[in-house]
């Protein structure tokens, strides 16, 4: 990612920050209307759950000026995620899901670039947590 996309993400993140628990709820929606099956990976509180996913997601824009940093906390992430039954096929419904809600939640701010800026984050984000999955996985 370069410096612009980094502030585009920083920058519209701060837009749905406050309403993060509707943002995190949305994008639950959005993933299981896309794959209703993945629904049953998540077996513990949805607020909890999505409270989880926006801490994880403004960690991971706090650390995008720090790629190794983010690197290290993505590796164990996707190291933890398929340990939960993640398996890859389940990254590009995520990433859709999150642009969808992104889209939703920003309206008129969500721009061409602003979604290109979040598709990059996301395929740095979703390459380390694979690649941290795969690690974890015997072969």
């Amino acid at each position: 990612m370069n410096d612009h996309q980094i502030q585009l993400v920083r920058e519209s993140f701060a837009l749905v920050s406050p309403i993060a628990d509707q943002a995190a709820a949305l994008f639950y929606d959005k993933l299981f209307e896309r794959d209703p099956s993945v629904s049953g990976l998540f077996r513990g509180d949805m607020a909890q759950q999505g409270a989880r996913l926006m801490q994880m997601i403004e960690g991971a824009v706090q650390l995008l000026d720090r790629p190794a940093m983010l690197r290290h906390a993505l590796l164990r992430l996707g190291e933890r995620h398929a340990g939960y039954g993640v398996v890859d096929a389940h990254y590009p419904l995520v990433g859709a899901a999150l642009l969808d809600t992104l889209a939703v939640g920003l309206g008129d701010a969500f721009t061409a670039e602003t979604r290109e800026a979040w598709a990059a984050m996301y395929a740095v984000v979703a390459g380390a947590m694979r690649e941290g999955a795969a690690a974890a996985t015997p072969a």
